[in-house]
């Protein structure tokens, strides 16, 4: 059952199994998903209305949107599961922040203060603002990546990371856990980098390496995890060639979660406590705060490194201000500052991964094949499974998102081959992994009874499902096509 164990509840091990690197613990499943279900560690105090619409109005909508589901407004949207990056709630505590804001250009308190939290939290001296973290991957890879066909190893690479790496001439390669494509797997910690992959590869090419991206939890693999012991191994061979190691942060204290809640010797240590440890293994972390920093819009870049640290601010002064503001209002740099350390509350993050394994756990019971254990932030269906009529080349995972938007208004995101992109030494579309149907849950807005409300617009959905037809390219933008392309159904 995918609930916290507190200190004074468990025993160190918290699983009460030896595990070793290679080694994962197997998640258990309640009898009934309805046991996953916490209440909300926070009273509503203002609240949005959302419109129901007809389905007769939603196919107009899609067919002027040229069935890409960003194209559509919000005005015509139910429930949003687009994505959880920059949609959650801010708190009481961040709204009276916005209000102290310092406007400084150069040497803002709020900037103070951010990086006096990260400091704390995240173990590094040096902090960088960015607009949000597709800023701040640019700052890294315009760095590091100074001719093309330099390699960036990862687990797997989420669509921004993986277009800046080769938006500056780099090559994407990625060392998931084997276990992650597995959908009958119940392992934890299956968002690990394969060592026995990784590391004779690091051991054959690090001189054509530059660095190394861990992302923590693995979104693109279904938002599974990454352990301690993981992060270790994989910085060990990183310091062993001298090759930094950076970690995609946006849900990592989600990851740092999992961590205190399944890896044996962890249950007793705080949030805080592990994140320093699991960022201790790294040389940096990049962060969209946009996720767990509980903010609508900001990121940053966090080191230890002068060298690194000094580079990286002469381009961030070109693309996106002094070094104190990043591109962002003082004012959002001290929401950030407060909506950190509100993520690392244990409270707020049982609620926020029950949401999660509620609904995924609800589908699962009901036969919808999907990505399990459940991750902490989206669910992921299983779309090959779901339209096994559908040709992968027909890219399913979206054909399933324009037909659940048809059936109920409900607003999903393809993550496979569409979001992959073509291979740009071959031009064909990456086919290899899995085709997922994401549904990202915005923190602090839902409630369990809407979550009830796509559990059943799903069901229904599954029982038709032969009649999803596929989607094809009317007009393929060059990068991140899933943004702004437009499709034709087939």
């Amino acid at each position: 059952m995918l609930q916290p164990r507190y200190p004074d509840e468990v025993s160190n091990n918290a699983t009460g199994v030896s595990m070793g690197i290679n080694e994962l613990v197997n998640w258990k499943p309640p009898a009934d998903a309805a046991q996953l279900k916490v209440a909300e560690p926070f009273k509503i105090k203002s609240v949005e209305p959302v419109c129901q619409t007809t389905r007769a109005h939603r196919k107009r909508v899609l067919r002027g949107a040229k069935y890409n589901l960003f194209n559509i407004s919000s005005r015509d949207i139910l429930l949003d599961f687009l994505t959880d990056s920059g949609t959650g709630a801010m708190s009481q505590a961040q709204w009276a922040a916005l209000q102290q804001g310092d406007e400084s250009y150069a040497g803002s308190v709020s900037f103070d203060l951010l990086r006096d939290t990260v400091r704390d939290l995240f173990g590094f001296k040096h902090v960088l603002p960015s607009h949000q973290g597709r800023s701040a991957e640019l700052v890294l890879m315009s760095h590091f990546i100074s001719k093309k066909g330099l390699v960036v190893p990862g687990n797997l690479h989420f669509d921004t990371t993986g277009a800046h790496i080769e938006f500056q001439g780099g090559v994407i390669r990625e060392f998931p856990d084997r276990r992650i494509v597995d959908l009958d797997d119940l392992s934890l910690f299956k968002g690990n980098m394969d060592l026995e992959s990784f590391a004779p590869y690091v051991k054959k090419n690090h001189r054509n390496i530059p660095l190394v991206v861990l992302t923590a939890t693995c979104n693109s693999g279904g938002g599974q995890p990454v352990s301690l012991a993981n992060v270790a191994a994989v910085g060990k061979i990183c310091r062993k060639y001298r090759i930094p190691l950076f970690v995609d942060s946006a849900r990592i204290i989600e990851n740092a979660y999992f961590i205190k809640t399944y890896e044996p010797g962890q249950s007793r240590k705080s949030i805080r406590t592990i994140l320093r440890e699991f960022l201790s293994h790294t040389d940096g972390a990049m962060m969209s705060a946009k996720k767990d920093g509980l903010v609508n819009i900001g990121g940053f870049i966090a080191t230890n490194n002068e060298d690194y640290f000094d580079s990286f601010r002469r381009y961030t002064i070109l693309f996106d201000g002094f070094v104190t503001y990043g591109g962002l209002a003082g004012r959002d740099l001290a929401a950030i500052a407060v909506g950190l350390r509100e993520a690392i509350d244990l409270g707020y993050l049982k609620h926020r991964v029950s949401q999660a394994a509620y609904l995924a756990t609800s589908l699962w019971k009901a036969g919808v094949r999907m990505v399990m254990p459940p991750g902490g932030h989206a669910v992921y269906v299983d779309a090959r499974a779901f339209c096994p009529h559908i040709p992968v080349r027909q890219y399913p995972g979206h054909a399933i998102a324009v037909a659940l938007y048809l059936e109920s208004g409900i607003r999903g995101c393809e993550i496979g081959t569409l979001l992959r992109g073509r291979d740009p030494r071959t031009g064909r579309d990456r086919t290899k992994g899995l085709d997922l149907l994401r549904l990202a849950i915005p923190r602090r807005v839902y409630s369990y009874n809407q979550l009830d409300y796509a559990i059943d617009a799903i069901l229904r959905l599954k029982k038709k499902a032969h009649t999803i037809r596929g989607v094809k390219f009317v007009r393929e933008s060059p990068f991140l096509r899933h943004f702004t392309s437009e499709f034709a159904l087939i």
